[in-house]
């Protein structure tokens, strides 16, 4: 192992000596990211831009909630904001229930007309408390599990509000329609979002009126959780100095590194975002430190007064706004810490899917000289003080908040002093001390990077800032491998596609080991349903690291294997996952997957033989996978009604690319067989398999196309499990399946992309990979390719890259920031195993 790398929410250190190449993108990317990579490092250290310049909004958590960085240059005595957006101070006028509890009427069936009106007579209708929808929504006073609720809200307003600024704030899961007073404000499609702002418009503030008003809104949950909070505010007066954006010339996301760049008035600033996760060194992989380095340049040959500013708050370590904080700052070894944690610190006692973690601590940091400081202190006031003199407010040593305007400001600054063509430049870091990381089989472990308690948070920072400079220039060149072999095998879209997507993959999972030393990778099922290790995210993921290290393979697939081998988990089929986030105590997803997750499981293990020349890891397993192998053989075939990976298109019997999964399985297992010396073995199942294979095509077959289920005509659908068969140079299908596929999907293409089938216009884009991948050349893979680089470069879904879109018109359906990207690599691997 390289040594180890570093962590904390850390912003600090000049640094005079890097090489100048370091601040520009070795590869220019052109593609637009529907939301940018920022800082990531596991499911719960995850901050995106959701926008094309990183000064249009906030900065987001990929739920959705706000995880704020701000950062200004101040030139001349003159700021220019470059990275987030100040937080509006904002004064309540109905308070949602982040600052405050409320009271409505609210019923379950559908109203009479005017409903939404002031003068509706809402008798017969319940009170209760805000706010409505599902136990694990936050801060839900009155559960709400119907379809539909009707919500309204009366209230007075006593001051006159003309001139004033107002704005309506509301969260809502899932389609949701807002009124003031009988206006419509707000109508969305099915989507979820938290505190959204929305400034009235001058109709809208002339609905207001003094005295008696009503809110009234309705939601319609579609599916999962169900949620509904709303409120209205005025906007303060005051500034912070903040309000003069930087002008963004260019952004590039590669692999490890985002790079932006900025035109400030006189100067130029160049600002890179590094996360080392290099899957050649497990430390750096494993520990939540991010860097961002800065540059400043004089762009007309004069000297300017230049100073950095960047911050954050506490709201990166809690997962609801009224949760208590304390903060303070600590100094040791050269280093000046701001840390910030909740009060109650509830270790690994929140699990879930929408949910940011509320235990451990961020940090910021610098270091102690005399051009570098670190604060914190009030949230405005610290603006206000580095706008006007370019400095900080004296630090408080602690702060306590309980309600979500208390927050105070973490910041940091760095005075340049004179800067001319020749610049200067810095590097901050962003990261998370959570303590424990997961719960496995009721025992707490820690991350990887603390090897088991003996590496502390301090160390981290300690390495992080002197390995600075050489993971700089490793990461460059990790990026430029990642990126050349996706070019050589996909082309320059494809190639960019895998840069989007690299960060997202690795930043879903959280590497450790269990108490007897085994190497464990497990995945959050972001945006799902939240399961911890899921096989068939397991599955789709494993392309990228099948090329580029299998043991990180092998660390989400041993708990499977282990879960089995102990008897908790005696049907003879693997899980379908072993908990919800981060608690992995064994399965809780409501039905088993028994052909999908065993078919999974016993393809990735002969995937990993493959890559690895022999079957050591599947010898330990031996048993179970052939336990899992004869279920194949027996239910594979022609699959009942089982669920399988894509059910959200609906679950049908006989589905023929469930049946291929199976045959693939039953043939891996034969090469696994082989390469034990088992040849007996090996020939027996092999001769299954290729007699699954040709009645499969007898079963499938229509045409110039195979369906989409066995027993239903005119249907098809992606037969992406097939890739094994060309991968391995098995040749099972008979009449050039795969070739006939290929011919029939460019037909039925869309301009986002291939359907997933002939139900719906939606897709998924990492099965598409692996379609594509089937083709004979790399012209034909390509043409596969333009149209999903063409959606993540137009969508206007601006969350971490969704895998399930529509293929018309270019909106996600649901899913983001998930791990299953990792199969946008199938190209690659295909590559890397047939030299």
């Amino acid at each position: 192992m390289k040594k180890l790398f570093a962590m904390a929410l850390a912003v600090g250190m000049l640094c005079n000596a890097q090489a100048a190449d370091l601040y520009k993108a070795s590869k220019n990317v052109a593609l637009r990211a529907p939301a940018v990579p920022l800082i990531t490092s596991d499911p719960y250290l995850s901050i995106w831009s959701p926008t094309d310049a990183l000064n249009e909004s906030s900065t987001m958590h990929w739920t959705g909630t706000e995880h704020p960085l701000l950062g200004a240059i101040r030139v001349d005595g003159k700021t220019y904001r470059f990275m987030g957006k100040d937080k509006l101070d904002l004064e309540t006028l109905v308070p949602m229930t982040d600052t405050d509890t409320w009271q409505g009427s609210y019923t379950f069936d559908q109203p009479a007309a005017g409903w939404n009106t002031l003068s509706f007579n809402a008798a017969g209708w319940k009170e209760g408390q805000g706010a409505f929808g599902t136990p694990d929504m936050p801060r839900v006073q009155t559960r709400w599990t119907t379809p539909d609720i009707w919500v309204r809200r009366e209230f007075q307003i006593n001051d006159d509000l003309n001139g004033e600024t107002i704005y309506l704030k509301y969260s809502h899961d899932d389609v949701f329609e807002l009124y003031l007073n009988g206006e419509k404000l707000v109508a969305t499609d099915y989507s979820w979002n938290n505190d959204v702002l929305l400034e009235l418009s001058d109709a809208a503030k002339k609905k207001l009126q003094k005295g008696k008003n009503v809110l009234a809104a309705h939601c319609h949950n579609t599916t999962g959780g169900a949620y509904v909070d709303f409120g209205l505010y005025r906007l303060n007066k005051q500034t912070t100095g903040f309000e003069t954006a930087a002008v963004q010339k260019s952004v590039s996301v590669l692999p490890t590194q985002t790079y932006y760049t900025f035109t400030c008035g006189p100067v130029e600033l160049d600002l890179v975002f590094t996360a080392p996760l290099m899957m050649d060194d497990l430390d750096l992989l494993s520990t939540p430190v991010n860097y961002i380095s800065y540059r400043v340049r004089s762009l007309d040959k004069k000297q300017h007064d230049v100073q950095m500013y960047v911050e954050t708050t506490p709201q990166l370590a809690i997962n609801e706004l009224t949760q208590p904080t304390r903060s303070k700052v600590i100094r040791r070894n050269g280093i000046n810490y701001v840390q910030a944690g909740t009060i109650d610190q509830p270790i690994l006692g929140r699990k879930g899917d929408g949910i940011c973690i509320d235990w451990g601590y961020a940090y910021l940091a610098g270091n102690i000289g005399a051009n570098t400081a670190v604060s914190l202190g009030n949230y405005y006031g610290m603006k206000n003080e580095f706008a006007t003199k370019g400095t900080l407010l004296p630090t408080q040593a602690e702060c306590v908040t309980r309600r979500a305007d208390q927050m105070p400001a973490m910041a940091y600054t760095d005075n340049l002093g004179k800067v001319g063509a020749d610049g200067k430049s810095g590097f901050l870091m962003l990261g998370y001390d959570d303590i424990y990381a997961i719960e496995y089989f009721y025992q707490p472990r820690m991350a990887y990077w603390k090897h088991d308690g003996k590496v502390t948070i301090f160390d981290a920072f300690e390495r992080a800032k002197a390995n600075y400079a050489s993971v700089m220039e490793r990461c460059r060149a990790y990026d430029q491998m990642i990126l050349n072999d996706a070019e050589k095998a996909g082309g320059k879209e494809y190639s960019e596609l895998c840069a989007l997507a690299y960060r997202q993959v690795i930043a879903a999972h959280k590497l450790f080991k269990d108490a007897d030393g085994n190497l464990l990778f497990f995945s959050k099922e972001n945006n799902s349903n939240g399961c911890i290790n899921t096989v068939d995210l397991t599955y789709p993921s494993a392309p990228l690291f099948l090329a580029y290290n299998p043991e990180l393979q092998k660390g989400m697939m041993t708990s499977i294997f282990e879960y089995s081998a102990s008897g908790r988990w005696n049907k003879p089929f693997p899980a379908h996952d072993i908990g919800t986030y981060p608690i992995a105590n064994g399965q809780v997803y409501g039905g088993d997957m028994p052909i999908e997750e065993g078919g999974n499981m016993v393809v990735l293990t002969a995937a990993i033989a493959k890559v690895e020349g022999n079957a050591d890891y599947a010898k330990k397993y031996w048993d179970l996978l052939t336990i899992w192998t004869d279920y194949l053989v027996e239910y594979g075939q022609d699959p009942e009604n089982q669920l399988c990976t894509d059910d959200f298109a609906g679950h049908w019997a006989h589905n023929a690319n469930l049946s291929v999964k199976a045959i693939m399985g039953v043939a891996g297992y034969s090469e696994m067989a082989r390469m034990l010396g088992m040849d007996d073995v090996a020939d027996r199942y092999a001769a299954k398999a290729k007699a699954m294979a040709t009645k499969w095509e007898q079963m499938a077959r229509e045409g110039d196309h195979y369906r989409l289920a066995f027993d239903r005509e005119n249907t098809w659908s992606q037969k992406y499990n097939m890739i094994w068969d060309k991968m391995w140079n098995l040749h099972l299908f008979p009449n050039n399946v795969m070739e006939k596929e290929v011919a029939y999907y460019l037909t039925k293409q869309n301009l986002y992309g291939l359907p997933l089938d002939s139900r719906k216009e939606y897709t998924k884009s990492d099965w598409i990979m692996w379609s594509a991948a089937m083709s004979s050349d790399k012209a034909t893979f390509e043409k596969f390719i333009s149209p999903i680089y063409k959606y993540a470069n137009e969508t206007v879904s601006r969350v971490p890259l969704s895998d399930w879109h529509y293929t018309d018109s270019g909106k996600f359906v649901g899913f983001k920031a998930r791990s299953v990207i990792g199969g946008y690599w199938m190209k690659v691997l295909m590559d890397k195993m047939q030299k």
